[in-house]
């Protein structure tokens, strides 16, 4: 990504963006005093904000999910009930839930009935299976399960199962009679009182409220830890600041509800300003503008993989019939920026940086092209070795900044002000800690995560450093694939990594792998889609007779990733996953043209 004077950002430009704000002035001032008085030990938690929008505006829409409509008032009722049974089930302050449900409403009522309870929801990836699923429950050991009828597949997989854990409360929801072992949660709650639970008002800002899994150079799922204190914050800073929202806007989600940017960025822009979310199912290209249009909707949330696929639709007259004035997200290419933007006439476009784990955000707070914002917390951008992945220190031991239009490694200062929640791993949260960083002593997050210095405290994302990689939308953790791929007959090693392919987002998974016997492209095929979410599933694979190993016997992953999937510099076999039922095939030098250009998409 090269360095263009259009990518820098100079003060007269926010100075002329700034006059755009002026309108809006009350709520972002709103939004500053949020950020100045919310303190850890506030007592103000997301129970609190949806009890006051109840009693202040009752009879305003707080969700809509296709043909159903939940004012403030039943929503809040709705929450009590199932706290209600939550409670009854032994659910208390401090413990966790696992809620493993799609895409629906009743899980955002689950949602906001445990955290009311002063508990943390266990946002559980429906799209997991088996050990990986199993480890991501094990880590937030919660009280009780939530498991919707549509995912009783996925935790079957799973040694977790009414009777093996007299400990672990199985509540069942969804329309269909529930299993044995279960309670029903929608029987259970319907009687339940609707009042407002009296541990809302008690929960201080620092307590816990989500767990959010991310994956990282370790294979298996993290749980991040997520406080009410950076919901507000996020809510104060992106919702009210940047956003500024208001109670007549409609936002449409369809982003998954255990990922942050529907969880947080999404529900924080409605709670934020009293306004209504459109929850739908899940993303599809072909129905996105069709829904926006149908739910009169003005805002949207988007991961940059989302913005592709809305391109790529051929244009049609009806490309700007539609009441969109402002988009959310982040991972919006600066290649597709204005294309996207003039073709379906979005006003504004607020990208953000931030990580569910992260004690730092970036938000596009003045409408700038191809930037992910500025930030007003302590953060640096220094020197990175990207070759063996590591910071690089001075004759004195410590990091340096690059200069301005610089990539580097962003790290954040840990304080008070940007506390590092951490994982519920604490080696693993130890290991994302750099100490010593500028000075003697001081603590600083490691984002994991290049990017460009743009100036005025702006950054550009550029790309991700170490073991994961993005695709889909989604953390790839490369020992998860590889450890799949090491459970099928044949395979004797296997190294997997992310490739760039034009015309994409992130990177592709590619693996390495060195065979005993043949090779059997169809049967791995179907071996992986079953053992692996289907954004894990690698694309390309290469036959290796040896892997190359360092003296410590760690895979050489460097020259991999540099050279890619070209069968004109490769001589080994290559093979591509064009289409799952077929399994994987020879890459021949025609399929390559095609990917490189752009006629063949994966």
């Amino acid at each position: 990504m090269s360095d263009t004077p259009t990518d820098q950002i100079r003060v007269s430009d926010i100075a002329l963006a700034s006059l755009k704000i002026m309108p809006d002035l009350p709520i972002v001032l709103r939004g500053l005093w949020n950020l100045a008085t919310i303190k850890p030990a506030t007592k103000l938690s997301i129970g609190l904000l949806i009890e006051r929008h109840a009693a202040n505006t009752p009879r305003a829409m707080a969700m809509v999910f296709e043909d159903r409509r939940w004012t403030y008032a039943a929503f809040n009722a709705w929450a009590n009930r199932i706290a209600a049974s939550l409670a009854s089930a032994g659910v208390k302050a401090g413990d966790s839930v696992g809620i493993l449900m799609e895409n629906r409403p009743e899980t955002l009522a689950c949602v906001a009935a445990v955290v009311k309870l002063g508990a943390a929801a266990g946002m559980l990836n429906h799209q997991q299976r088996g050990e990986v699923l199993a480890h991501s429950i094990r880590l937030i050991d919660p009280r009780v399960l939530i498991v919707g009828a549509e995912c009783r597949e996925a935790l079957a997989s799973t040694p977790y199962q009414p009777g093996n854990d007299d400990r672990l409360v199985y509540f069942w929801e969804g329309e269909s009679t529930a299993e044995s072992g279960f309670t029903d949660l929608r029987k259970d709650s319907e009687s339940r009182r609707e009042s407002n639970p009296p541990s809302t008002p008690l929960i201080e800002a620092r307590e816990t409220c989500f767990y959010v899994f991310t994956s990282g150079t370790t294979g298996l799922p993290k749980a991040s830890r997520m406080t009410h204190y950076r919901w507000l914050r996020g809510m104060a800073g992106l919702s009210q600041m940047a956003l500024r929202l208001k109670p007549t806007d409609v936002f449409y989600c369809c982003l998954p509800l255990y990922h942050n940017n529907a969880l947080t960025v999404s529900w924080g822009a409605v709670l934020g300003s009293g306004c209504t979310m459109v929850l739908s199912r899940k993303f599809s290209a072909t129905r996105f503008w069709d829904e926006v249009r149908q739910q009169q909707a003005t805002a949207f949330c988007y991961i940059g993989e989302l913005c592709r696929y809305l391109l790529n639709r051929p244009a049609t007259l009806k490309d700007r019939d539609h009441a969109i004035r402002l988009m959310v997200g982040n991972g919006l290419r600066p290649e597709l920026w204005d294309a996207f933007q003039q073709r379906f006439g979005i006003e504004r476009v607020s990208e953000f940086y931030g990580a569910s784990e992260s004690n730092v955000a970036f938000v596009n707070a003045f409408g700038m092209p191809r930037t992910a914002g500025f930030s007003p917390l302590s953060f640096a951008i220094v020197n990175f070795d990207a070759e063996h992945e590591q910071t690089l220190r001075d004759a004195n031991g410590f990091l340096q900044k690059v200069p301005k239009g610089g990539t580097g490694l962003l790290i954040a200062e840990i304080s008070e002000r940007a506390p590092f929640d951490g994982y519920t791993d604490k080696k693993s949260s130890d290991a994302k800690v750099l100490h010593d960083v500028f000075k003697k002593g001081d603590r600083w997050f490691n984002t994991g995560d290049l990017v460009r210095d743009q100036g005025c405290r702006h950054i550009q994302f550029v790309d991700r450093v170490g073991d994961t990689f993005r695709w889909k939308g989604e953390n790839v953790a490369t020992t998860e694939v590889e450890s799949a791929l090491n459970n099928f007959s044949g395979i004797e090693q296997a190294v997997v990594y992310g490739v760039s392919v034009p015309g994409t987002d992130g990177r592709a998974g590619m693996a390495a792998i060195t065979l005993q016997g043949s090779f059997d492209g169809a049967a791995l095929a179907q071996h992986l889609c079953t053992h692996l979410p289907a954004y894990a599933v690698p694309l390309f694979v290469r036959l290796k007779g040896e892997q190359e190993v360092t003296g410590t016997f760690k895979f050489k992953k460097v020259d991999l990733k540099r050279e890619g999937f070209d069968p004109g510099a490769i001589t080994e076999p290559l093979y591509v996953l064009q289409e799952r039922s077929k399994g994987y095939v020879p890459l021949t030098p025609a399929l390559f043209a095609q990917l490189q250009g752009g006629s063949l998409r994966l």
